[in-house]
Parts: C-alpha cells; sequence; structure tokens
C-alpha cells in the first residue's frame, strides 16, 4: 500500500545493470521504491536491441518479486520475427504491460529494420496480440528534437494512439506550462489517452545537460544558471535539484496530471525526498 499521506499514483523507470554489483544496486532502489506502491516498474530497452537479454532479465526478477514490470520494445534494427518472439516470450512469462518506442539507432548503424516508427510497432503489437498488453508510448511536451513541426510531432502521438496506445510517457522537462499546453494541444485534436508526465530528478549539471542535448529537452536559463553557481558543491545542487523537482511534480499534480512517472537512474534516494515532499505538501 502506498505510504501514508500518497495520495497519487506512481511508476519508476530502470535500466537493466551490467554487473553484478549494479544488479544488486538495482534490487536495493527497487525495495526503497516499492513502498511506494507504484503501479509499475519499466525496464529501458538499449540502442539496437543492445540490452535485450538483460532487459529480459530484469523485467522477470521485477515480476518474480511481485511488482507490474514493463519492458520498453524499441523497433529500430527489429524484424517482424524478432519482435514477435519477444512478443510470445513475454505473454508466456505473464507480462502485461509494455513501453513502447522507435528507439535510438545504434552509432554505425544503416538499416532501422521492418519498422520505422512506433505507430507501426504498436499496430504490429495488436494485429499479433489482440488487447492483451496495456501498450505506453512516448510524447513530448518539448517536441522530439527530429519533429519537423510541433504539429507533426502531435499527430505522431495520435497516430500512437490511433493504432492501439493506451497511455503516454513524457519526455522529462522542468516547465510545467509545457506539459499542460501539450495536453490542451493533444484535447485540440481527439487524443484522449492518459498524458502521464515525465520526471527526471537533478543528480549533476554535466549529466543532465547532456541527456537534455540528445532528447530535446530544456533546461530553463534560471536553473541552469543556478545549477552551475553551485559548481562542485554537490550537496547544495541536489538540495536545489530537490526542491526544484517537488514543486513541479506539485503543480503538475494540482493541474490534472494523472500520475507521475520517474526516471530513476537506478537509484531511490533523491526520488523518496521529493515523493515524501509531494506527499507533505498535499495534506
Amino acid at each position: 500500500m502506498k505510504t501514508p499521506n500518497q495520495e497519487f499514483e506512481v511508476s519508476f523507470e530502470f535500466f537493466p545493470p551490467k554487473t553484478a554489483e549494479g544488479i544488486e544496486k538495482l534490487r536495493e532502489t527497487r525495495k526503497e521504491l516499492a513502498k511506494f506502491d507504484p503501479e509499475f516498474f519499466s525496464v529501458t530497452f538499449g540502442a539496437g536491441g543492445s540490452t535485450r537479454d538483460r532487459t529480459m532479465e530484469t523485467v522477470l526478477e521485477i515480476q518474480r518479486e511481485g511488482y507490474q514490470a514493463a519492458p520498453h520494445i524499441s523497433c529500430i534494427s527489429s524484424s517482424k520475427a524478432e519482435i514477435r518472439d519477444l512478443l510470445q516470450a513475454y505473454q508466456a512469462h505473464g507480462i502485461k504491460r509494455l513501453v513502447t518506442l522507435r528507439g535510438d539507432v545504434p552509432s554505425g548503424e544503416v538499416s532501422a529494420g521492418d519498422f520505422r516508427y512506433a505507430s507501426e510497432l504498436v499496430e504490429f503489437i495488436r494485429a499479433e496480440t489482440g488487447d492483451y498488453f496495456h501498450i505506453e508510448v512516448a510524447a513530448y511536451p518539448e517536441f522530439h528534437p527530429e519533429a519537423k513541426t510541433p504539429a507533426a510531432d502531435l499527430l505522431n502521438l495520435k497516430r500512437k494512439m490511433d493504432a492501439g496506445a493506451n497511455s503516454a510517457i513524457t519526455q522529462y522537462f522542468y516547465n510545467a506550462d509545457a506539459y499542460f499546453r501539450f495536453v490542451d494541444q493533444c484535447d485540440e485534436i481527439g487524443i484522449t489517452i492518459p498524458v502521464v508526465p515525465g520526471v527526471m530528478p537533478i543528480y549533476n549539471i554535466t549529466q543532465l545537460a547532456r541527456f537534455s542535448s540528445i532528447c530535446g529537452a530544456e533546461i530553463p536559463r534560471w536553473l541552469k544558471m543556478r545549477l552551475e553557481e553551485y559548481g562542485d558543491d554537490m550537496a547544495s545542487l541536489r538540495a536545489l535539484g530537490v526542491d526544484v523537482v517537488s514543486e513541479l511534480c506539485e503543480m503538475l499534480l494540482a493541474g490534472g496530471a494523472p500520475s507521475l512517472h520517474f526516471y530513476t537512474l537506478n537509484q531511490s534516494a533523491t526520488i523518496t525526498t521529493i515523493i515524501n515532499n509531494i506527499s507533505a505538501a498535499t495534506e
């Protein structure tokens, strides 16, 4: 059950560990975050399927622990036969939820496989498995970095919904207005599935800047300058990050966000503080 005063739903994303030490660390992280009664734990899928086996191993371990696990499935560099085998394996193990993505093209990769877009993968999953899976897809309040226009990006999300997606998880952002504006625009073109905000805690300005340059997420100028001001004072930087992200989450929930999806980077302490802050603020 949820911790006292937690009146909102959460879910958490992990990446599959590479080492025995990483596996053990993730077990401890899950143990800590499980007290928030998450709707599911998702597990990422490396570019071009580079973590395929480790993703499945992590997902099945989470399920054995009694939690709902949602593997990411990426279509880039994948054949229909490979995806079919993966779907059948997850069905055989009773996995009921998927996070379905186009995925990143691996460095030096030329062939894109049998699928070009996530909407095609969603359509294929529905054709193969009917309504068996709850399908999550990605959404971009600040627009996909490869989108030609904001309108084209919205239409891409609608294609994913029309293909059979049940809900969407957004790329992270630090401007609540970007999310609310995006949800309004979704309503205007008939996107009716829940759009859950993705939340990235702030651990390290260099790391955050690198992630943001890749995925197109904007770090507001005021926040970037405040973070840079702390330099190597990691304690102050992380304290500011906790305050900023806690306040962002409070605004999102107050404005009607259906739940919160945390990008954990396989860590629990900062997220635990943030969730406790939100719970205290909503008492």
